[in-house]
Order: C-alpha cells, then sequence, then structure tokens
C-alpha cells in the first residue's frame, strides 16, 4: 500500500488506517480479543501499517491488545494513541503517555493526540499552552515523534498551532458526514495537516449491512447515532441504494467505494476498524480503487443528500 507523508513529519503512514476503538470492548458488544489480534496482523499482512488507538478505549485494554498482536513488527508499524479530555494537565498528559507506552509495550508513540479539547464531557478548562509545553516536552524526549489532536475545530487547531508543530487532525469525517469540510479542512491543506477521518463509514452505515428496520443490541454507542434518527435514516437508504450502481461498476463493495471517495479528499487519509480478518483484509483494498473526477462528482452529489439535513454540530451521537 502507498504510504503518505503525515503532516509535515518525518512518519509515514497508510492511507487506510486501522482503528481499534472495538478492540476494548466498552460500548461494543461481540469482540473477541483472539480475533481481534488476529484482525490486527491480518491487517498488517494486508499492507496496512499505522494503528489508531487512544488510552480511553477500554480503559487501556484496546493498546494492550495491540501491544500483543503486533510487538515482534514494532518496527514496521505505527502507533497513534490519544490521551482524553481529563488528562491534559501536564503532569497528567505525561502519566497518560506513560500509560499508553506500557500498554503498548514500545518506548515511543508514533503520534500522539489530544482527544477532545479540554472542557468537553464535562473535563476541566485546561489552557492549551500548558497542555502542549507537556507535549513538547514528551517530544523532546522521544516518548512521542509528533502532536496531532482530535475533534477541534479550525479556531481550536490554530490555536495549538501556536505552542507547537500540529501534524494531524482527527475528526469524524465520512461520505454521510461532512462537517470538517466546512470548518477546518481548508485550514490543513494550508498548514499541510493531515486529516485521519474517523467513523470513516459512518459507523458501519455505508457497508450497507444495515437495513432499513435494523436495531442494535443493547449496549452499543451505534443506537445513539444521529444518522439513525428515523428521518436521517430513511435518507441514507436512498443514498445507499443510489450508491450500489457505482459499487457493481468498479467490483468493489459499498464500504470500499465509501473509503476510495474519502481518501481522495484532499490530505484526508481513513480509519476503519475491523473484528475479524476478513473483515481487516478487505478494508486493505479499498487503498487500491481508482476513482474518476466524474466518479468522485457522482458519489459526492449522493452523500450530500444525507448531509444537507444535517446540523452543523459535528459530534455524531445524542449521548
Amino acid at each position: 500500500m502507498e504510504k503518505r507523508q503525515l503532516g509535515t513529519s518525518e512518519i509515514q503512514i497508510t492511507p487506510i488506517i486501522m482503528g481499534t476503538w472495538q478492540a476494548g470492548k466498552r460500548m461494543w458488544v461481540g469482540i473477541d480479543d483472539a480475533e481481534t489480534v488476529k484482525a490486527m496482523r491480518a491487517a498488517f499482512d494486508a499492507g496496512i501499517t499505522t494503528f489508531d488507538t487512544a488510552e480511553v478505549y477500554g480503559e487501556g485494554h484496546s493498546e494492550q491488545i495491540i501491544g500483543k498482536a503486533l510487538s515482534d513488527v514494532r518496527s514496521q508499524v505505527i502507533y497513534a494513541s490519544k490521551v482524553f479530555a481529563n488528562h491534559l494537565k501536564p503532569d497528567l498528559v505525561v502519566e497518560a503517555c506513560d500509560r499508553s507506552l506500557k500498554n503498548l509495550n514500545t518506548d515511543y508513540i508514533d503520534l500522539y493526540q489530544i482527544h477532545w479539547p479540554a472542557g468537553t464531557w464535562n473535563s476541566e478548562s485546561v489552557p492549551i499552552t500548558e497542555t502542549m509545553d507537556a507535549l513538547n516536552k514528551l517530544k523532546e524526549q522521544g516518548k512521542i515523534r509528533a502532536i496531532g489532536v482530535s475533534n477541534f475545530s479550525r479556531a481550536q487547531i490554530a490555536e495549538a498551532a501556536q505552542h507547537g508543530r500540529i501534524d494531524s487532525l482527527q475528526p469524524p469525517y465520512s461520505l454521510f458526514w461532512r462537517s470538517v469540510e466546512k470548518d477546518a479542512m481548508p485550514y490543513c491543506a494550508d498548514n499541510h495537516i493531515s486529516i485521519i477521518a474517523y467513523s470513516s463509514l459512518a459507523q458501519g452505515i455505508l457497508t450497507g449491512k444495515f437495513g432499513p428496520e435494523h436495531k442494535f443490541a443493547e449496549g452499543d454507542h451505534r443506537a445513539k447515532n444521529k444518522l439513525f434518527i428515523t428521518e436521517n435514516y430513511a435518507r441514507v437508504q436512498t443514498a445507499l441504494n443510489q450508491l450500489r450502481p457505482i459499487a457493481d461498476r468498479h467490483q468493489t463493495s459499498l464500504g470500499n467505494l465509501a473509503l476510495a471517495w474519502l481518501i481522495a479528499q484532499p490530505q484526508t487519509n481513513a480509519i476503519v476498524g475491523a473484528r475479524d480478518a476478513k473483515q481487516a483484509t478487505d478494508n486493505a483494498k479499498a487503498a487500491e480503487i481508482k476513482l474518476s473526477q466524474e466518479d468522485l462528482k457522482e458519489i459526492d452529489a449522493i452523500g450530500r443528500t444525507v448531509t444537507d439535513s444535517l446540523d452543523d454540530n459535528p459530534v455524531m451521537w445524542n449521548f
């Protein structure tokens, strides 16, 4: 898989990145550690060398599974982890990073990201200069190689960038969720900041596997996704039906068509999760799809039939 530069750093990432929220098990159902390990190895074997996680995914469990699955190929993979909003005071940033290093069984994290801005999710408001100072020191010490932010607005990225180099933004971004295009994407393009899209399949909606009457199991957080609200979900199903002929034309799945569209957008790479080895292997094939400008325009227009009706709140869930 052809790699891309992460921001202005020396780090090379794959355009398809394996997401590991589900590996933490918390807020997911039916996840098996052994199958997750197999999925990670399958992703690696298929050419995906970038793995995204966070301390909050199962309170470190996701990181531990990555360490278990990939330690023997550590020099060949890129680890991206995140510090949560309640750990943004300088001493807590350092403690969180050290925990993640231990969980991942490594002595450095390639990309370390602020998961949510200070003050979100009932966290304490910490000046960004204090958090960035701690991150810069971790970078100087070699514990992290690059700094990124997640769920930040354009203004918040610009403020953070005054205190150190920001090499990536991780926003929710997919064909069916596109608020980043209006706000932060132009800034990222102008400042050579990579976009690492999460929920790139709109939490599985873009695979087409959820029918009109789908209900999630008890405890599955996806039930609170705004795209599953009745009026939005009807538009989603119509759009999926319009996308199917394009996927058939390219002899690919709906999900991989959506991923191919996404990684063709400016600066954009796509995080996608996998429960098992087959899903991981299939996800990697999205990088091989070549879409013409006409394809991209057609897919774009179909996506807007869903996104034009959404509000401007970038958070995907009604938690």
